[in-house]
């Protein structure tokens, strides 16, 4: 019952933040397997349902907002000029979290189906490299690549 109670608060945590997902559940002294498993789940359901909400989070998100100049617009404005939906979803998990980068690229005008791939895509490289560094530390991680 306990690991079910770790696994549940694990997915819930990485429903709002996968960053904060996987340090925990590392505290928590599971296996990192099922860290970044139950993580990598609680990011897409997260992000799932800002896509499904779709058009009401994009306006509330104008609303809340309003039109800037493209000179006040942040990072996350210019990747998503760059690189469309595709960084946006790569890098969205890392830089604003997965539930925020969906909302934000479903206010862009994303197409929600492609969004969510790329989206997940993101979720999935970041909760490796999170995990892995984690759990070998920055030592290990650099170990590997020698």
């Amino acid at each position: 019952m306990e690991l079910v109670v770790k696994l549940l608060s694990l997915t819930a945590i990485g429903a709002i933040e996968l960053w904060a997902a996987i340090p925990a559940g590392l505290a928590m002294k599971l296996n990192p397997v099922l860290v970044g498993l139950f993580s990598a789940v609680g990011a897409v359901i997260g992000a799932s349902v800002i896509v499904v909400l779709g058009d009401r989070v994009r306006n509330w998100l104008l609303q809340r907002r309003g039109k800037k100049d493209p000179e006040q617009r942040g990072r996350i404005y210019r990747i998503w000029e760059r690189y469309g939906a595709i960084g946006l979803g790569l890098l969205a998990p890392l830089i604003t979290g997965a539930p925020l980068g969906a909302a934000i690229g479903i206010s862009l005008g994303a197409s929600p189906g492609r969004l969510m791939f790329w989206v997940i895509i993101g979720i999935i490289v970041w909760t490796i490299l999170l995990t892995l560094a984690g759990t070998l530390g920055l030592e290990g991680i650099k170990l590997l690549w020698q």
